[in-house]
């Protein structure tokens, strides 16, 4: 049985939908319907039962099901058991990634990556971390990066970085010399704030809740999609925002932004890289890992060496 046939046969049962397994592979719909009838010749059986609402496996599809993830997984683990042997460090390698990360962090990890192994063909989808969980599921990207700690049976999450997030203005836009504000101060400032899904969102409710804050006792003006938009209204002086350290230091040597801590509270937090649980991880997958938990360890230091000396 064809390879390619059998992707794309699990992505049409998964998603109960050629038009969206088509979308999950970026391909058309007529080559989906053209590789499920050639796969459906070939067995000599029907697969699917199809109206012009539903499609639903077949008894017969039901059991191909169950040995096409096997083969796909089986034909994976061979491949990289080749690769590892001719030592060849080439392939695909798709990567989700939160807006933070993606701005600030992954530029230079892929730099330093893609010189090291210039044979990888890498993609990079940037989102908040919960489009990167949904894409994850969805197979349309191998590995992510993300920005909050998240509870899904489905997806396996290691913590690679820390970071901290302060509240940021324009400089000289509170009239009081001090650099820590208090919760009640919180309150009553125009906030800007992240859209809902966003990783640095999820992180700033949560400490804030547990100080007995909620977000409906703050004064949110706007909502905005990325962190560049974040910085830019702040900037403007419409208000102040909760921003990773990291991607403020180079408007704080340049006088832009200034930062506050907030009395009683630290916002730490953790950044993961996640993927599927049960997934067959490519070699091209795993050698990024590995890479990548031994560059954040010399990253977090230059992060750290860098806060003390701006911040």
């Amino acid at each position: 049985m064809n390879y390619e046939r059998l992707q794309t046969f699990i992505a049409v049962a998964e998603k109960n939908s050629f038009s969206e397994a088509a979308k999950k592979l970026f391909v058309t719909q007529p080559t989906i319907t053209s590789q499920i009838k050639a796969l459906e010749e070939e067995l000599q059986t029907k697969l699917f039962e199809r109206t012009t609402k539903t499609v639903k496996l077949t008894q017969s599809g039901e059991i191909l099901l169950k040995y096409a993830k096997d083969i796909v997984q089986l034909s994976s683990l061979a491949r990289k058991e080749i690769l590892k042997i001719e030592e060849k460090i080439y392939g695909d390698l798709k990567i989700g990634c939160s807006l933070t990360i993606g701005e600030y962090i992954l530029p230079h990890f892929l730099k330093r990556f893609k010189e090291k192994y210039p044979l990888i063909h890498m993609q990079a989808k940037i989102s908040n971390s919960a489009s990167i969980i949904h894409h994850i599921k969805d197979q349309v990207v191998h590995v992510g990066l993300i920005e909050t700690s998240i509870h899904d049976k489905q997806i396996v999450m290691h913590p690679i970085l820390e970071d901290e997030l302060c509240l940021v203005t324009k400089v000289d836009y509170f009239p009081f010399p001090e650099k820590q504000i208090s919760l009640d101060q919180i309150k009553n400032i125009p906030l800007i704030i992240r859209e809902s899904g966003s990783g640095t969102r999820e992180v700033v409710e949560q400490h804030l809740e547990r100080a007995g804050v909620s977000f409906h006792d703050l004064n949110i003006v706007m909502e905005v999609g990325s962190t560049e938009a974040v910085k830019a209204v702040v900037e403007s002086g419409l208000g102040a925002s909760f921003i990773s350290k990291t991607a403020i230091m180079k408007e704080k040597q340049l006088g832009l932004l200034t930062s506050y801590s907030i009395r009683n509270i630290t916002f730490n937090r953790h950044f993961y890289l996640v993927f599927r649980k049960g997934q067959i991880l490519s070699s091209t997958t795993e050698l990024f890992m590995d890479e990548l938990q031994k560059m954040t360890l010399a990253l977090e230091s230059n992060i750290s060496a860098n806060r003390l000396g701006v911040i």
